[in-house]
C-alpha cells in the first residue's frame, strides 16, 4: 500500500517537474513562480468547485486558467528578459511567486481549505482482500500517466513537437528556417503553467489548499528536476517516481528522516552523475 501512496505523490512531482523541465529545456528559464502557479491552480479549481459543485469541471478549468496566465506572464514579463543572464528571469519569477501568494492571502485568507475527492472516487478499492487503497489516488496515478503519454506524443510525433525539440538544441538554426521562435517559447511557457495548474487541483484533495502550499513543493520539484537532469523529460518522470517512493517509504519506516530523504537521494545521485540521471553537462552555460 505504501508503494502506491509513494507513486501517487511521485506523480504530483512528475507533473510539476515536467512543467519546470520543458520551460527550462527550451527557454533556459528557471521559473521560481512555478510553485505559486501550482498553488493558484489549486485555488482556481477550488473556486470553480465551490461555485459549480462539479469537480470535473474544476479539473478541466484549472489548467486552462493557469495556461492562459502563463501565456500572459511570458508575454509581458519573461520575454523582455530573453538573451540576458539567466539570473534575470530567476529573480523576476522569485519575486512573482511572493506577489501571487500575497494576492491569495488578500482574497482567500490564510486558513487551510480542505477539499473532498469527487463522490465517484471517494470509496477505497479492495485489492484481493489484502489491502484497501483510495480510488482517488489511483485516479491521480492513471491521469498523470495519460498526460505523460500525451506530452510524449506531442513532442515526438507532431510537427510542432519537432520544432520545439529542435529549438532546444539549436534555436538559431530554427530561426534561420523562418520559424518564429517567440511564439514557440510563448506556447511552451503556457504548457508548463497548465501542468502546474492541473497538479494543483489534483493535489487539493490529498494535501488541502493553503497559500504556502507551493513553496515546499517547489523546492522538492527542483530537487526532482536536478536529479532527473535539467531539461530531460524522461529524467523528470523517473526522478519524480523515485522521490515519491523514497519519501513515502521513509515516512513508513523512519518518519524523522522523511523531510530530508529526497535531499540525501539528490546528493548521492549528483556525486555519481553531476548532471543528473539524464542531464547534459553545460546546459546552463
Amino acid at each position: 500500500m505504501q508503494l502506491f501512496t509513494g507513486l501517487s505523490l511521485g506523480m504530483l512531482y512528475v507533473l510539476l517537474a515536467l512543467g519546470l523541465t520543458i520551460v527550462f529545456g527550451l527557454l533556459t528559464v528557471v521559473n521560481f513562480a512555478h510553485g505559486a502557479m501550482y498553488m493558484w491552480g489549486a485555488y482556481a479549481g477550488v473556486s470553480i468547485l465551490t461555485i459549480t459543485g462539479n469537480f470535473w469541471l474544476a479539473l478541466i478549468a484549472a489548467p486552462l486558467v493557469m495556461g492562459l496566465y502563463g501565456l500572459l506572464v511570458e508575454r509581458t514579463l519573461i520575454r523582455p528578459l530573453y538573451g540576458r543572464d539567466i539570473n534575470y528571469p530567476l529573480l523576476l519569477t522569485f519575486g512573482l511567486q511572493f506577489i501571487m501568494i500575497e494576492i491569495v492571502r488578500i482574497f482567500w485568507g490564510t486558513s487551510d481549505m480542505p477539499v473532498a475527492a469527487p463522490e465517484s472516487l471517494s470509496l477505497p478499492l479492495n485489492f484481493f482482500d489484502i489491502f484497501f487503497f483510495p480510488s482517488y489516488r489511483l485516479f491521480v496515478i492513471g491521469l498523470t500517466l495519460v498526460i505523460c503519454l500525451i506530452l510524449w506524443f506531442f513532442l515526438e510525433k507532431t510537427n510542432l513537437g519537432l520544432i520545439i525539440r529542435a529549438g532546444t538544441r539549436d534555436p538559431l538554426m530554427v530561426r534561420a528556417l523562418g520559424i518564429d521562435m517567440s511564439r514557440i517559447w510563448w506556447l511552451v511557457f503556457g504548457i508548463g503553467s497548465a501542468l502546474a495548474g492541473i497538479a494543483g487541483i489534483l493535489a487539493a484533495p490529498i494535501r488541502s489548499v493553503f497559500p504556502e502550499m507551493g513553496l515546499a513543493m517547489l523546492v522538492e520539484c527542483f530537487v526532482v528536476v536536478v536529479v532527473g537532469g535539467m531539461g530531460s523529460l524522461k529524467g523528470a518522470i523517473l526522478a519524480g517516481i523515485i522521490m515519491g517512493e523514497a519519501s513515502s517509504l521513509t515516512t513508513l519506516f523512519y518518519p524523522q528522516m522523511a523531510d530530508i530523504v529526497i535531499f540525501l537521494v539528490m546528493a548521492v545521485v549528483l556525486l555519481i552523475r553531476p548532471s543528473g540521471l539524464f542531464g547534459k553537462a553545460g546546459l546552463l552555460e
